[in-house]
C-alpha cells in the first residue's frame, strides 16, 4: 500500500494568498464543503486558477494553455451563463475554470476515460465544487446527456489529430486527449448544436495551421447548423504564424440574418514575444484567472 498524503481545507488555509507581493483574486473555495483528499503516488496537485487546484498524473495527460484559453474565451463571450456543459471534459480543467470565472454557473462535464473522471472528482472535492460541478462518465456522442438537456454555454477541447496522423504516446490518457479516438471537431459541433439553449454559445479550441485544420472547424460548424461568430488566432511565439484558434459559435437559427455567413477574425493573441517574454495581453489573461502575470 503506497503512502498517501491527505490534502484538504487545512492545506488550503496554510497556503499563502499572495505571490511576490501580488494577491491572487477570485473566489476562495468553500472550506466547509471541502474534504480530505488523498494524493496518491504518481499524482501531483497543481495550481489551476486563483485558489483552485487540480489533480493530475505525473506521466499522464497534463492540462495546458489550450484549456485555460478555452475557458477564458468562453466565459468572456458568455458571462451570464447559468448552466454550462464541457464535452470531453478530461481532468475537468475547463469545467473548473468556468466555475471559477462564473460563480453563479452550474457545470456538467462528460468524460469517457475512467482515470480522468476519478482525478476530476478528487479536484472537485478539494475545491469544494460538489454543489456546482457534476461529472458524468461516458462518450458524449452517445452517453451522458439526455436529449432534452440544454445549456447556455458549451465548451470543448477536441483532439487535433486522426489516429494515423503520427506517433502516439504510450500512456492511454494522452492518446485520447491528442488523437481522435472518440470523435473529432465535427462531432463536438454536432453534439453542441443539439444541446445549446436558444441564444447559447459553443466555444472550442483547435489548430489554425495548416489551412486544412482550420477548414475542418468551419466545415464542422456548417454541417451542424452552427455559425462561427468570431474567432481568435493564437500565436505561440511572436513572429510565428498562428498555431491555434479559439472559436465562438452559435446556432444559425438564433442569429440575425446579417450575421450569417461572415465570421469576425480578431487580432492574434501572442503567448510569448520573440525574446521569450510573456505577451502583454496574455499577462492580463493570466491575471484574470488569478495567476501572477
Amino acid at each position: 500500500m503506497s503512502e498517501k498524503k491527505k490534502l484538504g481545507g487545512e492545506a488550503l488555509r496554510n497556503t499563502s494568498a499572495s505571490f511576490k507581493g501580488w494577491t491572487k483574486p477570485g473566489p476562495m473555495p468553500d472550506l466547509e464543503q471541502m474534504h480530505e483528499v488523498p494524493l496518491d503516488d504518481g499524482e501531483t496537485l497543481d495550481a489551476l486558477c486563483g485558489h483552485f487546484r487540480i489533480f493530475q498524473l505525473k506521466d499522464g495527460h497534463r492540462f495546458s494553455t489550450d484549456d485555460v484559453l478555452t475557458a477564458w474565451y468562453a466565459t468572456s463571450w458568455c458571462p451570464s451563463a447559468r448552466r454550462a456543459l464541457d464535452l470531453g471534459s478530461g481532468l475537468g480543467t475547463v469545467a473548473m475554470c468556468v466555475a471559477w470565472r462564473l460563480q453563479g454557473v452550474s457545470v456538467v462535464g462528460v468524460e469517457a476515460q475512467e482515470m480522468s473522471v476519478a482525478l476530476a472528482k478528487k479536484s472537485r472535492l478539494y475545491n469544494g465544487l460538489q454543489d456546482r460541478y457534476e461529472i458524468r462518465q461516458g462518450d458524449f456522442r452517445t452517453q451522458g446527456l439526455s436529449e432534452d438537456e440544454r445549456f447556455d454555454l458549451i465548451t470543448g477541447t477536441p483532439p487535433y489529430w486522426p489516429l494515423d496522423a503520427g506517433v502516439q504516446s504510450e500512456h492511454e490518457q494522452k492518446i485520447a486527449c491528442r488523437f481522435e479516438v472518440r470523435g473529432d471537431v465535427a462531432d463536438y459541433c454536432h453534439v453542441a448544436a443539439r444541446h445549446l439553449a436558444p441564444g447559447g454559445t459553443f466555444t472550442c479550441v483547435f489548430q489554425a495551421r495548416p489551412q486544412m485544420q482550420l477548414d475542418r472547424v468551419f466545415q464542422g460548424a456548417e454541417d451542424a447548423g452552427l455559425m462561427v461568430v468570431r474567432w481568435r488566432p493564437i500565436v505561440m511565439r511572436g513572429g510565428d504564424e498562428p498555431l491555434l484558434g479559439l472559436f465562438m459559435m452559435m446556432r444559425k437559427e438564433d442569429l440575425p440574418e446579417k450575421f450569417i455567413g461572415e465570421s469576425f477574425e480578431e487580432p492574434p493573441l501572442v503567448i510569448r514575444e520573440k525574446d521569450g517574454r510573456v505577451g502583454r495581453e496574455y499577462q492580463s489573461v493570466k491575471m484574470s484567472f488569478g495567476f501572477p502575470p
